[in-house]
């Protein structure tokens, strides 16, 4: 027997781990943030295009009628995509681009705009994986009570049928809701995104019609031939700010809100314990008949990690009663997110623990950091963008050493873009944007990437 490990062993040790074959290197956009033209060809508005045009709702007093003008220059982006390398680009259909009014009439201009951006993608072996839904909720749906409407359950699967039965013979990867926990909490609980609602039943009833829909979705997609369907949720661990009783509790109630609130309905048939509690009266019974369409099983998870979340007890705080504390020591983001890797590895372990080890995509990670409006004369330098790019990919890494079946990472975001509510002030992209003359420029975060997908993540070396 051997005393030691061989010398071919000796040397595969030293060689830097690398990412599954087959992993799937990616950016990813949303329609509203990035296309501009939102009523071009035909196409209905959305209630962002409402919201941004409504004085005061954006920060900066800007709308995305221009935003990266993708819907005009796509074929030059994707032409970026493949210079960076990227095997896989996520991106999201405008419900309103392509059925205007959100059901009936169809608009063949904006649903051709989206099958050729497919072709090309493939064309430069790109994977697409398409999000159906990333918040931009037709108006005239929501003249019909949006996400309050049981009824939005049926017009989201016919959206879905509609775009799949157009575009799936082609694309295999499709998500059906990016982000339903900021629908309803920024969108119907705070106010602070469309539709700009303020009412905790309002924020509950969209909470249940958001997982009747994606349910019911699945279910249209998978009738016309999609062969992957998921479901892309915000997650961030949560610690308490203390140990005590009130703030370990307030944490408690904070994980529910935040992290089981869309997945338990998924994966278990049933909401956490803790939402009637803390909804009160708001929340609504919810019929066995509509857990059961919501269990409808999932292909994958999409999970979106930006930071943690340390938390205490707040009693004005509804519903989940806990207020977020600032690290002050940490290193924070322009958005004010502390930077913290770790916590990606925790919630990608914690995804696979909890829900039977499901496929898993990092479908968002990234940091808004101050970068110049225009790019100087030697590029963009973003060094602390690099840096968290390079800790989130090793953390992702040792989630997959820990048993975690991590398919893909999709860096936020390709192309700086507008930050919703707070227009073009924050930048996340890999590639830089001039939004006064809107030229690109890839950024020294964008170019570690590209080296990053080069060598299968062997650049980022050990741990």
């Amino acid at each position: 027997m051997s005393g030691g490990p061989t010398p071919e062993a000796a040397e595969s040790a030293k060689e830097p781990r690398r990412f599954p074959a087959g992993f799937l290197w990616g950016a990813a956009t949303s329609a509203y943030q990035i296309e501009g033209s939102p009523l071009a060809d035909g196409a209905g508005p959305s209630i962002w295009h409402r919201f941004s045009h409504t004085p005061g709702r954006i920060v900066t007093g800007e709308t995305a009628d221009v935003a990266c003008d993708h819907y005009r220059r796509w074929a030059a982006d994707v032409e970026l995509m493949r210079q960076l390398g990227l095997s896989a680009y996520r991106f999201s259909i405008s419900w309103s681009r392509v059925l205007p009014e959100g059901t009936g009439r169809v608009n063949p201009a904006g649903l051709g705009f989206y099958d050729a951006l497919v072709d090309r993608l493939l064309a430069a072996g790109i994977t697409p994986l398409i999000t159906l839904y990333h918040w931009d909720l037709p108006a005239a749906l929501d003249d019909r009570g949006g996400w309050r409407n049981p009824d939005v359950a049926h017009w989201f699967a016919d959206y879905a049928r509609l775009v799949v039965g157009r575009l799936g013979d082609r694309v295999r990867l499709w998500a059906t809701l990016n982000e339903p926990w900021v629908v309803v909490d920024a969108g119907y609980l705070h106010g602070v995104h469309a539709p700009g609602q303020r009412c905790p039943f309002a924020a509950a009833r969209a909470a249940v019609n958001l997982l009747r829909a994606h349910g019911a979705a699945v279910q249209a997609a998978r009738a016309e031939g999609a062969s992957q369907v998921g479901l892309v949720v915000n997650l961030e661990p949560k610690y308490a700010a203390s140990q005590a009783d009130a703030d370990v509790a307030a944490a408690g109630r904070a994980e529910a809100y935040w992290n089981r609130q869309f997945l338990d309905p998924v994966f278990f048939g049933h909401f956490p314990e803790e939402l009637p509690a803390m909804y009160g009266e708001a929340w609504p019974a919810v019929s066995a008949q509509d857990l059961a369409l919501i269990r409808t099983p999932v292909d994958f998870i999409g999970v979106n990690y930006y930071t943690r979340g340390v938390v205490r007890h707040d009693p004005t705080a509804i519903p989940d009663q806990a207020g977020r504390v600032r690290q002050e020591q940490a290193l924070h983001t322009a958005m004010e997110w502390e930077v913290f890797p770790a916590g990606l590895e925790e919630i990608l372990v914690w995804v696979s623990r909890r829900y039977g080890r499901p496929a898993i995509y990092v479908t968002e990670n990234g940091a808004a950091f101050p970068d110049p409006p225009q790019a100087p004369p030697g590029g963009v330098q973003d060094p602390r963008r690099v840096a968290y790019l390079a800790e989130h990919l090793r953390a992702a890494r040792r989630a997959i050493a820990r048993g975690v079946d991590l398919r893909g990472y999709f860096a936020w975001s390709l192309l700086d873009n507008f930050e919703w509510s707070l227009g073009t002030s924050r930048r996340f992209g890999l590639i830089h944007v001039d939004f006064a003359t809107l030229e690109r420029t890839v950024k020294a975060s964008g170019e570690f990437y590209r080296q990053v997908i080069a060598t299968h993540g062997a650049v980022l070396g050990e741990p």
